[in-house]
């Protein structure tokens, strides 16, 4: 194992997963819910080069989060990992600071690279100021999350208000001279503060970076630096040890929508404009548990005819505005907060799911959101997962590790062009035998 990783959601896994499969690694991800899991099902499939421990803690409490990554890190490091990464959203949402300060603490630390840019999804990092395609972080579409909102641009600022530790900067300046002067100024800064956050300005800088860093031990934030780490680290691709794909049945794809970001959106109006079979979930009945039975029936059967008619189906969250408004202050009038109204829907769509799976059996399935996604495959039953090949910048498909094999594919709500979803099945269908 080549270098442990801690993530924070299911979907930020598949993405930091197949940056380091692009790499040349092999990724193995599995659900952290109590130390020894991860052993025991990776004892049943090839040795990965890289493990990603998932602890679904981005909506956790503060206190909550720092357990379970501080957890995460001693099963890593107890397990031989001399590397590690904890991966964040590419935005900074979640408990940054406390789960940064978490790994720090497991390792007795005290310095760490942080690295957020992700050019090839529209995340750059110019003078410290943090840009999604070319807007102002606080001026982009997570101002309006309804759990995380994002109000400020400077990363420095906003990770200094999450840790009492020493927040520092290396500018796009130094970074353009080369990975000699990263190196020099890392070694300058590391007395000086505990987080280094860089510059990302292109694909450039981020190789730049993985050599200059290539020996830190502790590196932070998004996954686009994973990409470039195992050239930096003179790894050396080796035989394609990748788990086989169940064979595909007649069922069609289901497609499962939780994210209420605009990409997510935007992907969802280009499978409907293609013609696409699509129900949406009835959130006023979420609130009743007698009526959220019969909203579970009712859709589980209406999803499983059309699926065992070998067609795919859409059942996705209203995501018009005035509509989540009014999910939330439903909620919000019954005591609920927003994270509890949002995981409510998330656990909602996953046992329609899982009474889907019991009815049909399909081995095909893509999930939009990372709550959603975890939610569905607590549900499932998928305690570990392969990562595959990616479809498109930090989006792959994966094969679940647990039985009976699915292949599926779990993106992440911010991410992916218009057309998508469309491609994610199209894939799921081509895929038959091991590339």
């Amino acid at each position: 194992m080549i270098m442990g990783v801690v993530a924070d959601d299911i979907t930020g896994s598949n993405d930091i997963g197949i940056m380091f499969t692009n790499g040349g690694c092999l990724a193995h991800i599995y659900t952290y819910e109590k130390p020894g899991d991860f052993r025991n099902l990776s004892g049943r499939h090839a040795s990965p080069d890289v493990v990603i421990l998932d602890t679904n803690s981005r909506l956790d409490t503060r206190d909550e989060a720092y357990r379970k990554v501080y957890a995460a890190t001693k099963e890593l490091q107890e397990a031989g990992c001399q590397r590690f990464h904890k991966k964040t959203c590419s935005v900074f949402r979640g408990n940054i600071g406390a789960e940064f300060d978490a790994m720090l603490d497991a390792l007795g630390e005290e310095f760490a690279v942080v690295v957020l840019g992700f050019p090839k999804n529209g995340r750059k990092t110019i003078d410290g100021i943090h840009y999604v395609h070319g807007r102002l972080l606080e001026e982009s579409e997570f101002r309006n999350d309804p759990i995380h909102p994002m109000t400020l641009s400077s990363l420095v600022d906003i990770l200094g208000s999450q840790t009492q530790r020493k927040v520092g900067l290396i500018t796009h300046g130094t970074i353009e001279q080369g990975p000699e002067a990263v190196k020099t100024k890392l070694d300058e800064l590391r007395g000086q503060f505990n987080y280094v956050i860089m510059d990302v300005v292109d694909q450039e800088s981020l190789r730049t970076i993985a050599f200059g860093a290539a020996e830190e031990k502790v590196i932070c934030g998004s996954s686009a630096i994973a990409e470039e780490l195992p050239a930096a680290w003179g790894f050396e691709k080796g035989e394609d040890l990748r788990v086989n794909l169940p064979e595909a049945n007649k069922n069609g794809v289901l497609v499962l929508a939780g994210s209420l970001m605009p990409q997510t959106s935007a992907q969802i109006g280009h499978l409907k404009a293609r013609g696409i079979e699509a129900v949406k979930l009835d959130t006023g009945s979420l609130f009743d548990p007698d009526l959220q039975k019969l909203e579970i029936q009712n859709r589980a059967d209406e999803i499983s005819k059309v699926l065992l008619a070998g067609r795919d189906i859409l059942y996705h969250t209203p995501n018009r505005q005035e509509e989540v408004e009014h999910t939330c202050s439903i909620g919000a009038k019954l005591g609920y907060s927003p994270t509890q109204t949002g995981r409510l829907v998330s656990e909602t769509i996953a046992l329609v799911c899982e009474a889907v799976r019991e009815r049909t059996g399909f081995d095909r399935l893509v999930v939009a959101g990372g709550e959603t996604s975890a939610a569905v495959c607590a549900r499932l039953g998928i305690g570990g997962l392969a990562v595959w090949e990616e479809i498109q910048p930090g989006l792959p498909s994966c094969v679940s590790l647990s039985e009976p094999p699915m292949f599926l594919v779990l993106k992440s709500g911010s991410f992916g062009q218009p057309d998508f979803l469309e491609k994610a099945i199209q894939h799921l269908k081509e895929q038959v035998e091991p590339a």
